[in-house]
């Protein structure tokens, strides 16, 4: 699904924040992103939400190689990527509903089936009371719940997530974390950054260090 081949990325005309990364994410596969702050992990992520491009190297998502494609074409791979963002980026002026509806509504699933799903999904994450609250009075947890719940309804291709469990208690982190192992279950991709190494280590899946902008490759889980 995924492959870099000696990917450098850069802000400007500064130095490399990423070099030299070489990887493949393979369809179906789950792994971790972690490494100490301004490791790189949310530039990285960047590249892989189509959102900058490399400095250098070769990015191939989907089959298709991202320096080749026009930024006409960039909107069409989006869609199938879901993304939970530190800073959440819900819509104020919709409720917690309307915020993880929208993905469905803009695929056109029908208006019924929309809000059924988005109920029960927002219900299982411990919002089934916040439904029809704006993103203005929910707590820091809470709108990250909403976001995660936004990024899943649609059950992309691939899921980037970038500290999903920074903002909820252990027992809703570990909650969330198997609905994102529920997810990979049923054929998504995964790759989750965190900074949190207990958590990580609760779970057995490969794991992805980055260190000083180069990455190391924990392939039986983080030592």
């Amino acid at each position: 699904m995924i492959r870099f081949e000696n990917v450098g990325m850069r802000y400007g005309p500064g130095p490399e924040v990423l070099h030299d990364l070489s990887f493949t994410l393979k369809p179906g596969s789950f792994h971790f992103l972690t490494g100490p702050s301004g490791a790189g992990k949310s530039s990285l992520l960047k590249l892989l939400f189509l959102a900058h491009r490399p400095s250098r190297g070769i990015i191939t998502m989907f089959g298709n190689d991202i320096a080749g494609l026009a930024r006409d074409d960039l909107p069409a791979l989006r869609r199938r990527i879901g993304v939970v963002f530190q800073e959440f980026r819900l819509i104020n002026h919709l409720t917690a509903i309307e915020n993880v509806a929208l993905p469905l509504r803009i695929a056109g699933v029908p208006e019924r089936q929309v809000r059924s799903h988005v109920e029960e999904l927002l219900t299982w994450v411990g919002l089934g009371e916040r439904l029809h609250a704006r993103p203005s009075v929910l707590s820091g947890g809470e709108k990250q719940r909403v976001a995660i719940a936004r990024a899943v309804i649609g059950k992309p291709d691939l899921l980037l997530a970038d500290e999903p469990t920074g903002n909820v208690d252990p027992v809703m982190a570990r909650r969330l974390m198997y609905l994102f192992v529920e997810l990979n279950k049923i054929g998504t991709t995964l790759l989750i950054a965190s900074h949190d190494t207990s958590l990580i280590r609760q779970f057995d899946q490969p794991c992805m260090e980055l260190k000083d902008g180069t990455l190391v490759m924990h392939r039986d889980g983080l030592p």
